[in-house]
């Protein structure tokens, strides 16, 4: 199991989904990788955490602005308000915080120079997902961007980030290890889809878990497709709208 306790300043730490009915999106996420998920009450907004084996792997929390239904990549931080100066001046917008979560940490949620919504986290008592790259967890996260060399420049002046990759892949890296991905936006990729990051998770039978997602009410919007020696992947929107994928190493 590749448990985790503590992440490095600039690693994706959490990744959450603004739903406009968290009990239903929780039914339906939790039927597809059998997550127990846990509400934290009315006076949280029945913010919602997934477990897996006991260890939370994501949350399901209300949508914030009406209509807008979407997965949220948190990325590790030791100071908030530094970040949230850093990206202002790499051309950024602030959209909510920095705020306090009481006794868990504080975040604030930007968008980046092409628009694609990114949030940061500081924390205190909650340090992210414990459990990573195992079935019916989170395994990555992909920003597809209408300027590569642009995303690339604000992710690096702001969180840190160096690249690897390809000319057509970077490979977001700290301490020289590959943490996330940015891409091109995809040909198929509707002028109307703003830029935007794909949050993947692992099941260990592609086919399967692609169709449990479809008799659960989601629809198939890509794949299955190769990821090159890596493994393959599914895209599909959840009943709800929310855009996700699902990975096969």
């Amino acid at each position: 199991m590749a448990t985790i306790e503590h992440y490095e300043h600039g690693v994706p730490s959490w990744v959450d989904l603004s739903s406009p009915e968290v009990s239903q999106s929780a039914a339906f996420y939790g039927g597809l990788f059998g997550w127990e998920t846990v509400d934290a009450g009315a006076e949280m907004g029945h913010y919602t955490t997934a477990l897996v084996d006991g260890r939370p792997v994501a949350g399901i929390g209300p949508s914030m602005q009406p209509g807008v239904v979407a997965w949220t990549n948190y990325i590790n931080v030791t100071d908030i308000a530094a970040i949230t100066a850093k990206v202002a001046d790499a051309g950024g917008t602030t959209v909510a915080g920095p705020m306090e979560v009481p006794g868990q940490g504080h975040m604030a949620v930007y968008l980046d120079t092409t628009g694609a919504a990114v949030a940061a986290w500081q924390p205190t008592g909650h340090q992210g997902a414990q459990l990573v790259n195992e079935p019916g967890a989170w395994c990555w996260s992909e920003l597809s961007t209408s300027d590569l060399e642009a995303s690339k420049a604000f992710y690096g002046s702001v969180f840190g980030w160096s690249f690897g990759g390809t000319p057509d892949y970077a490979e977001a890296q700290v301490g020289g290890r590959s943490i996330a991905g940015i891409m091109p936006r995809p040909a198929t990729m509707g002028a109307e889809i703003p830029d935007a990051w794909l949050t993947y998770f692992s099941v260990a039978d592609l086919e399967a878990g692609a169709q449990r997602a479809v008799d659960l009410g989601a629809s198939v919007m890509a794949g299955p497709m190769s990821a090159g020696e890596q493994g393959r992947f599914t895209v599909l929107t959840d009943p709800h709208g929310g855009v996700f994928a699902l990975f096969q190493s």
